[in-house]
């Protein structure tokens, strides 16, 4: 059953948010994400095969954990959005927007009248009818998050007009895409990336649209909270578990290493 959106709520007041990409299909990743303390996170969909009944229970995990469920999708149809939604995604995150058009129609298929189109349905989110339906799709159009991400120099150029649709709840930035895009592949943190990061950021503040970062170095995160940003995405759990073990096996090799250099002396 859909319940209160708490990154929502703690957006609106002002709080600190931290999130991480989950890309390990597993609802045991998730749970831990959670008892980690975390306030969402974003199942990715996009970059990683994920099957609808695994994606369903990685949701479950996330209820139970008290985690903000987000679902990456992999593109914008009505029905790929729909989906993820009746699994009980409590938001869906769109890569590559880069319009108006595509934002105001990612809004549409996301909530019901008279907000939008999405299509009827009795299930999970839900409680499957078990509560009055018209109040539940009342709740569903306040609680469901729209989070559209930016990754080219297309939707930096129009960014004004995407995050001006109503309806839409956070943007979330995409610096990989967006060094790609503007011809220099993985300098993220290149001047002309962070020109483009600047330009988002500051039209979500003209728009009053909560701007998500991903930092990418702890001068990264002191200067977003200098601007005011309170949303952070700190990565993906892969990326922390890879660097998590090499550490570890790295730290008794070392301690290995040492202990042979002594006993050699």
């Amino acid at each position: 059953m859909l319940k209160e959106n708490a990154l929502k709520r703690k957006l609106k007041e002002g709080k600190a948010v931290y999130g991480l990409f989950c890309s390990i299909p597993s609802p045991v990743m998730v749970e831990l994400i959670g008892c980690a303390e975390f306030d969402f996170v974003i199942i990715d969909t996009e970059h990683v095969l994920i099957n609808p009944e695994t994606l369903e229970n990685m949701i479950r995990a996330a209820e139970t954990a008290n985690l903000t469920p987000l679902v990456r999708v992999a593109d914008s149809r009505p029905g790929t959005i729909l989906r993820v939604l009746d699994s009980g995604a409590q938001g869906v995150v769109v890569p590559h927007v880069q319009s108006r058009e595509q934002a105001e129609s990612i809004v549409r298929f996301s909530r019901y009248y008279p907000l939008g189109s999405r299509s009827l349905n009795s299930g999970r989110p839900g409680a499957f009818g078990k509560n009055d339906l018209v109040a539940y799709m009342e709740r569903a159009n306040a609680e469901i998050m729209v989070v559209p991400m930016i990754e080219s120099r297309e939707g930096v150029d129009r960014i004004d007009d995407i995050l001006s649709v109503s309806g839409i709840d956070m943007v979330l930035e995409g610096a990989a895409d967006l060094s790609q895009s503007y011809g220099v592949p993985w300098q993220t943190r290149g001047d002309t990336v962070k020109a483009a990061l600047r330009r988002i950021h500051s039209a979500a503040v003209r728009h009053g649209v909560p701007y998500c970062a991903i930092p990418r170095a702890e001068e990264d995160m002191a200067l977003w909270w200098e601007k005011g940003v309170r949303a952070y995405v700190l990565g993906d759990e892969r990326g922390i578990a890879f660097r998590a073990l090499r550490h570890q096996l790295r730290t008794w090799k070392d301690r290995e290493r040492t202990r042979a250099e002594e006993d050699r002396s």
